[in-house]
């Protein structure tokens, strides 16, 4: 009988991939490993947190629902860096854009996250822990960009803790100090990669604006999805084995 060394993960250590994408909805990561992994193989159903792993272009890649918030996320990236041996985790999902001229549809990739969560709290830190992207996956995320001719920006995002946060105010200041988007996940990931010695990278697609109206359409959102998760593969790719 297998013996998994977590409760959140049921899986033989051997069927996870050195490299990770990390959607949020559990079903977008079904929904990437049927689309553009070959043979993918269901390793985790625990809580219906779907993980599978398949070969992109003749290398391991596997893909994992996170759930929503830094809590959700960082409890399946310290069990996938430290008991199941992955490398790189890629986060990939939505965000509302924040910079004037940030886009819908742009892709987003989070050199840095400001954040009002204190999951950092944990590592006593004598100062302010900056949750920092790893370059090497980073610079390859643009350059895979840049090479299908996407629209892509590069720079501070702002992880929430409140979907629906009481102080309005948040989303003008962080305009303000230069941040690109917001979304819910990032700091935490970053800091857990940090913590862990291992790599992470955001890559994020705006499929809303909290300063207009404007909103994709489920069509525009299904393409804007299919260019982050292109983007990620891509990236995955050249850490796999």
């Amino acid at each position: 009988m297998l013996q998994s060394p977590s409760s959140s993960i049921y899986a033989d250590p051997e069927a996870i991939a050195k490299v990770v994408l990390f959607p949020g909805d559990p079903l977008r990561a079904k929904t990437l490993a049927e689309t553009y992994l070959e043979k993918p193989v269901l390793f985790n159903s625990v809580r219906n947190m779907l993980g599978y792993t398949g070969l992109y272009r003749g290398r391991r890649v596997s893909v994992m629902g996170s759930g929503m918030g830094v809590p959700s996320a960082t409890l399946y990236a310290h069990e996938l860096y430290n008991f199941y041996g992955v490398e790189s985790i890629l986060r990939i999902g939505t965000a509302g854009g924040l910079a004037s001229d940030v886009l819908l549809r742009d892709i987003v990739i989070a050199s840095t996250a400001s954040t009002n969560s204190h999951y950092c709290d944990q590592y006593a830190f004598p100062g302010l822990l900056a949750p920092a992207a790893d370059f090497s996956l980073l610079r390859r995320a643009v350059e895979a960009a840049e090479a299908a001719g996407k629209r892509v920006r590069v720079g501070g995002v702002f992880t929430t803790d409140s979907f629906y946060n009481a102080a309005p105010a948040v989303n003008e200041k962080s305009r303000d100090f230069g941040l690109l988007a917001v979304e819910m996940e990032t700091a935490g990931l970053y800091w857990e990669a940090m913590a862990s010695h291992k790599r992470a990278l955001s890559i994020l697609s705006i499929s809303d604006h909290l300063f207009s109206p404007e909103q994709l359409t489920s069509q525009e959102r299904q393409d804007s999805l299919r260019d982050m998760m292109e983007i990620a593969l891509d990236t995955a790719w050249t850490f796999a084995e």
